[in-house]
């Protein structure tokens, strides 16, 4: 998936030359957060015939766009004319768009949202639970209900699942478990990991922007009171700047079995976290020199990540 429009193949180590999708001519891409930033194919996929985008179109600043695309004759193509646009809502300014689309155990579509951007949520966005900036929204997008349901379990009767974000750009479930990790970009200070074991999580207040990571933001005497505080967090310093979430790794290499895989875009640090019970256990495994945008999971449970620095695909694995 690149920022500008295209979802493209790698095939045996080569980039196909023909896109499977180009939605180009739809995508804004005027800042350095906006463009093409989600795809999730849904349970299913192979008789389905059709998958999920999430992206900012080319209406003011920037609408965040959920569309459905559907497979042409040749199932290595999208027909572009497919689009069915699930969902829109719009942007205040042009950063922290979140992105993020996963099909969560429940079959349900997972989207991350972004506070609307600027700095500190100046409009309130986080804990605003009549707007759908500064969440995790959950949809039925798949009971055949055009374009989407709300799932019966929503906490307040709308698309909002957990509440309290900045900027969830990556989240991932493991696919062993089904537990939800979910970090957040900070602002000034904090790079937080959140998590919620399997069926737990509806109507999560996340704390921003009451608080950073588990400490006040505006209001040094703020209450936690309510709020689900990170089980994970590191600090700004010595290049860190934006977490950048991953999966649990489920590959082949028996040494990161069951670690949970992330990285800082700025540092280019990849990190593993493990956890028994409530005590989590993080360790430094690679100080890349990397600009780590994403990571991305196979079939087969190995992870790879993208350099948004110099556009390559890593596979990552053990020395």
């Amino acid at each position: 998936m690149e920022q500008g429009g295209t979802i493209r193949f790698i095939r045996n180590g080569a980039l196909a030359s023909t896109p499977f999708l180009d939605i180009s001519n739809l995508v804004n891409q005027s800042g350095g957060e906006e463009g093409l930033l989600g795809l999730a194919f849904p349970p299913g996929f192979p008789t389905r015939n059709s998958f999920y985008v999430n992206y900012t179109d080319r209406n003011g600043l920037g609408n965040t766009v959920i569309a459905r695309f559907s497979l042409s004759s040749d199932p290595d193509r999208a027909d572009p004319a497919t689009r069915s646009q699930v969902l829109t809502f719009p942007q205040p300014f042009a950063n922290h768009n979140g992105g993020q689309l996963a099909f969560g155990p429940d079959g349900l579509l997972y989207i991350g949202s972004g506070d609307g951007g600027s700095s500190g949520d100046p409009l309130g966005n986080g804990q605003n639970r009549s707007v759908l900036l500064g969440k995790i929204l959950r949809l039925d997008v798949l009971s055949g209900t055009a374009p989407y349901a709300i799932p019966a379990g929503n906490p307040f009767g709308n698309e909002i699942w957990g509440y309290g974000l900045r900027n969830p750009w990556r989240f991932s479930f493991d696919r062993s478990t089904g537990d939800l990790y979910l970090p957040d970009v900070g602002e000034n200070t904090v790079e937080e990991l959140n998590f919620q074991p399997a069926g737990a999580g509806s109507g999560a207040n996340y704390g921003w922007n009451i608080m950073e990571g588990d400490r006040c933001f505006a209001d040094p005497s703020c209450s936690s009171a309510g709020i689900t505080l990170p089980v994970v967090e590191y600090l700004h310093g010595s290049g860190d700047c934006a977490i950048t979430g991953g999966y649990v790794y489920r590959g082949n290499t028996s040494a990161l079995q069951g670690t949970y895989l992330y990285g800082d875009f700025c540092s280019g640090r990849i990190w593993g976290a493990q956890h028994t019970g409530t005590t989590w256990h993080t360790a430094l495994l690679n100080d890349s020199t990397l600009g780590i945008s994403t990571f991305g999971e196979d079939e087969t449970g190995e992870v790879y990540l993208a350099d948004y620095n110099g556009g390559s695909i890593y596979h990552v694995v053990t020395p």
